[in-house]
């Protein structure tokens, strides 16, 4: 429990802990974003991590002139694009060993293929797409390796969703962060982006369950 106040307290005042990390570290700030934001996009044990509104509150600081946003939104943009390859190569070498095993019913040979046939259908919207989705987004390219989505395919897609997904919360932050009404009020902005980004998840969770429910009765 306390390890969860923790991280909710970070998430929440994400602008105070951004603003001592510059101003103990100076410059060294860039390489702990760089590192969280590959990190959440490429290990996919760790999706817990924050995103969305970390590059939003990244963009106000930068804005206050205690960071470039040149130099930060192509870090940022670069971290992205590193953490979803590294995620794809994972899944695709270790992927297809964790999926053959036959008796399990979650992992087994038949998701793969399913797996496979999903992304050569939707991959490339999946990929833009999970870019603004928490957690999505950390599952997204490893499941994309598992299925073996054409490597080409996969770069284009992942490239054109980190530049917009980087763009969107970096020059939102920059431009829209320092506002009156966004800086005086900027843990319940911080809290609207968590919940706008999780919302599609669970009206997806939900429509599955009523139609599971459905399909029941």
């Amino acid at each position: 429990m306390e390890l969860l106040a923790t991280l909710v307290d970070i998430v929440l005042h994400l602008d105070q802990h951004l603003i001592w990390l510059v101003q103990n570290y100076g410059n060294w700030v860039y390489l702990i974003l760089f590192l969280i934001v590959f990190c959440e996009t490429g290990l996919v044990v760790m999706p817990f991590l924050p995103g969305d509104s970390l590059l939003f509150v990244a963009g106000a600081i930068a804005a206050s002139g205690a960071m470039e946003v040149q130099w930060l939104a192509a870090l940022l943009m670069l971290a992205a694009f590193c953490g979803d390859n590294t995620n794809y190569w994972i899944g695709r070498y270790f992927g297809p060993r964790i999926f053959s095993r036959a008796e399990s019913r979650l992992l087994n040979r038949a998701h793969l293929e399913k797996t496979h046939r999903f992304y050569e259908k939707h991959g490339g919207k999946t990929i833009i797409f999970a870019r603004f989705l928490p957690i999505v987004r950390t599952f997204a390219p490893f499941v994309a390796g598992v299925g073996r989505m054409a490597y080409p395919r996969f770069v284009a897609y992942s490239a054109f969703g980190g530049v917009f997904w980087i763009s969107f919360f970096v020059f939102g932050g920059y431009f829209f962060g320092n506002v009156p009404v966004v800086k005086n009020n900027l843990t319940f902005f911080i809290l609207g982006i968590v919940v706008v980004s999780v919302l599609p998840a669970i009206v997806q969770f939900v429509r599955s369950r009523l139609g599971g429910s459905g399909q029941d009765a």
